[in-house]
């Protein structure tokens, strides 16, 4: 049974960071598609960062590259996101989620998700 558990979210001011952990159960993590997806509210859920399962090749959106990075532990079949330099405009639930498939850091393409972790910039 596929299991995506995030933790390491939670409040912190602008300049700050966080590092989001999303422990994998299940499966072998480096096989698969791994992604990083945030949704705040009123908006649509959307990509933030993901590692290819082909090459291991990593995506990062426009408005986090340079602030984010994505990384994976294929011994703890965990994957992480650290963030730094973080904008009230990072607010947002985020997701760990999978996909065997999946050749782009779109959300309809990943199949299995966690439960999120809220993060919340604000001073």
């Amino acid at each position: 049974q596929v299991q995506l558990v995030e933790s390491g979210g939670g409040l912190v001011q602008p300049g700050g960071s966080l590092r989001l952990s999303c422990a994998a159960s299940g499966f072998t993590l480096d096989y698969y598609a791994i992604g990083w997806f945030r949704q705040a509210p009123g908006k649509e859920r959307e990509g933030v960062s993901c590692i290819s399962s082909s090459d291991g090749s990593t995506y990062y959106a426009d408005s986090v590259k340079g602030r984010f990075t994505i990384s994976r532990d294929n011994a703890k079949n965990t994957v992480y996101l650290q963030m730094n330099s973080l904008k009230p405009e990072d607010t947002a639930v985020y997701y760990c989620a999978t996909s065997y498939f999946a050749d782009h850091c779109i959300a309809t393409m990943f199949d299995y998700w966690g439960q999120g972790t809220q993060v919340t910039v604000s001073s």
